[in-house]
């Protein structure tokens, strides 16, 4: 009995051993089978990305149905040339011509040769270059250099000439050497004055005596006095002299003799 369970168990035993070497061996078989399978190496492989599905939580903006537009940039301003300020140098040719006007009258009863009056510059008056060598409102001095009344009534022979002499620039004086054109001068009755009354005086006796001489008496004195009273009074008011004015803020031209240099 034990002899035959013996030999049951060794029987058993070679079975299950000729079983795992069966299932290795038709492993090993499906293994070479695979490996040797053809590959279709001309099929295009689908490599596109996998497109992420959002998370249940998260939340994508929405885009609103009329959006804003821009608000545009505020433009900066463009800032104007400045006015261009008086040189500090500079230099006028002689035959430079500028206009100034008087700022004060001028008459031959009341000034004579060699008295000054200051006339301020019109306008800017600038060199070959441009640059501004007289600014405008500059004073500039006239001086009188000839001046007398009219002794005529009937005539126009009241005289006044005129010469710049200097130009203050900035609160500084600068030489200036300049004829004065352009002067419109009046001629004023002065008015009865001693001179006059003597002429009256001089007819009178000139007629007395000439009425004494042809009268032969003091009737034909005091006839011819009269009479050339008369005519001295007639000729003095011929003779009435005339003051030649230049009034105030007349517009007068100025030009250079010489050169005018600031430097």
């Amino acid at each position: 009995m034990r002899s035959m369970m013996l030999a049951l168990a060794g029987a058993a035993l070679i079975a299950a051993c000729s079983g795992d070497q069966g299932d290795t061996a038709v492993a090993d078989s499906l293994n070479r089978d695979l490996q040797m399978a053809p590959v279709d190496s001309s099929q295009a492989l689908n490599d596109a990305p996998v497109e992420e599905t959002p998370s249940a939580g998260a939340t994508t903006p929405a885009t609103p149905a009329n959006p804003r537009p821009a608000t545009p940039r505020p433009s900066t301003p463009r800032s104007e040339p400045a006015a261009p300020a008086p040189s500090s140098g500079g230099a006028l040719a002689s035959g430079t011509t500028f206009s100034a006007e008087t700022g004060t009258a001028i008459s031959s009863n009341t000034h004579e040769v060699g008295q000054t009056i200051t006339a301020r510059v019109s306008e800017n008056v600038r060199d070959s270059r441009g640059r501004i060598v007289i600014p405008a409102g500059s004073d500039v001095t006239l001086t009188i250099t000839a001046i007398r009344e009219s002794e005529n009534k009937s005539d126009n022979t009241g005289t006044l000439t005129l010469a710049a002499t200097s130009v203050s620039i900035n609160g500084t004086s600068y030489g200036l050497d300049g004829g004065v054109s352009g002067i419109q001068t009046t001629l004023v009755d002065r008015g009865t004055n001693v001179g006059d009354v003597a002429k009256v005086g001089a007819g009178a006796a000139a007629g007395a005596v000439v009425g004494r001489v042809l009268g032969g008496g003091s009737k034909g004195a005091v006839i011819g006095g009269v009479i050339g009273g008369a005519v001295g009074a007639q000729r003095a008011n011929e003779t009435q002299d005339r003051d030649v004015v230049l009034a105030e803020g007349s517009s007068v031209t100025i030009t250079l003799n010489d050169e005018f240099s600031r430097s």
